[in-house]
């Protein structure tokens, strides 16, 4: 079945754990996203804390002091807080009454079966991750998209798992608890409050999908309830579990909204990676980047100058690739095979890119790093705009799970 399309569709949820200062290839895999998607839609930006707890629960001493290294790097890289909610998930702890309440319905298969779990323990082992925490940490990731009832989660096809588990918690809670007492006879009632020709046309477009499954009325059925102005979001997500025959929609089921991979690699060729030690840090000097940039390894095949080399043997020739333009690639290409060109040489154009694309946001970084006030005010109200629409959900869920007695 398709997911159900609401408001909340147009709402994006994405996360990142507090790892410190960010570095470049945080910038071109995530940032440069964020910063595009943060026009499109209504983003929820948030910093995973409790995630970085179910790998680092014996020193989480650093956690405070990455958590405003990095918002600063947000910041300072163009996330708007006037546009996107900034928040950190353990200041909303709705995420945890959820993950808890959905731990009740979710068989524990589904966890042991993500891709990431065993991946992750294999790569980590030298960390004691047979912990509760971390094999629940997907459905963690799941509630934090369920509480803001986003519909679309920017991830790359390696995180689309962890996204189809957060559906399945979704179709599963709906199931169990969306049969809301006289559920029939309240939708009925949310039809006709859209006036009389909008509920007749309401019913056709849902007998053709119900019983000739005509997925063009199903759109436009859809399509008709988003528009409507005069019922509540109650009722029009009553009237969505109506239309498809199932139950009531109380938690919409999110959609993966697939990222192109990282095309920004580190120092050595490999994926840029603080574990790889081959990172430029969004704030480091630019003495040092300089510096950094002119002694990295090359082709090794070019011991001295008038040796020719291979472009795609050397790392410098990934980052042309990232910022260079098709003219500065060719001479690159033609200069380094005929031994026109030095390494050194090669290297400037890229030394020059990289630290014009790092000045602004290091003179913004400046800015905020002077003003932790404004900073943790901007925390502060995105924050409270999170809890806000979290202690929505809650109530929903609370109520679909008799939960509320008093």
């Amino acid at each position: 079945m398709a997911p159900v399309t609401t408001a909340q569709n147009h709402r994006v949820l994405s996360g990142m754990r507090p790892t410190g200062r960010l570095h470049l290839g945080h910038y071109h895999g995530v940032l440069k996203n964020w910063l595009e998607l943060q026009h499109e839609y209504e983003c929820f930006f948030f910093v995973a804390d409790w995630h970085a707890l179910t790998t680092e629960y014996e020193d989480p001493s650093r956690i405070p002091a990455s958590i405003e290294e990095m918002v600063i790097d947000w910041l300072a890289a163009g996330i708007n807080p006037g546009t996107a909610t900034l928040f950190i998930q353990s200041r909303v702890p709705e995420h945890a009454e959820l993950h808890l309440l959905l731990s009740m319905i979710t068989p524990l298969g589904w966890l042991e079966r993500v891709p990431t779990y065993k991946d992750q323990q294999e790569r980590l082992k030298e960390k004691d991750l047979a912990t509760y925490g971390f094999l629940g940490y997907p459905l963690l990731q799941s509630a934090d998209i369920l509480i803001y009832k986003a519909g679309q989660v920017p991830v790359g096809e390696d995180q689309v798992a962890h996204v189809e588990l957060t559906r399945e918690v979704a179709r599963r809670f709906n199931h169990v608890y969306g049969r809301e007492p006289d559920f029939e006879e309240k939708a009925e009632q949310a039809k006709r409050k859209m006036g009389k020709k909008n509920a007749q046309l309401f019913d056709r477009l849902r007998r053709s999908y119900q019983e000739q499954g005509d997925q063009e009325a199903l759109e436009v059925a859809r399509a008709l309830l988003e528009a409507q102005a005069n019922i509540t979001l109650g009722d029009r997500e009553r009237l969505f579990g109506y239309l498809e025959g199932s139950g009531r929609v109380i938690l919409p089921e999110p959609a993966p909204l697939l990222t192109a991979a990282s095309k920004m690699p580190g120092l050595d060729g490999q994926k840029m990676s603080k574990s790889y030690n081959n990172t430029i840090a969004l704030r480091e000097e630019p003495a040092v980047v300089e510096k950094t940039l002119r002694t990295m390894p090359t082709d090794p095949q070019r011991v001295r100058r008038s040796d020719p080399g291979e472009p795609e043997k050397c790392p410098v020739w990934s980052l042309h690739q990232v910022y260079s333009d098709d003219s500065v690639r060719a001479w690159v290409q033609a200069g380094c095979r005929s031994a026109g060109i030095g390494c050194v040489e090669c290297k400037q154009p890229v030394i020059d890119a990289v630290l014009a694309e790092l000045a602004p946001i290091q003179e913004r970084a400046q800015e905020y790093a002077r003003q932790p006030e404004l900073v943790r005010t901007v925390i502060n109200e995105g924050c409270e705009r999170a809890r806000a629409v979290a202690r929505e959900t809650m109530d929903e869920v609370r109520r679909a799970m008799s939960l509320v007695t008093f």
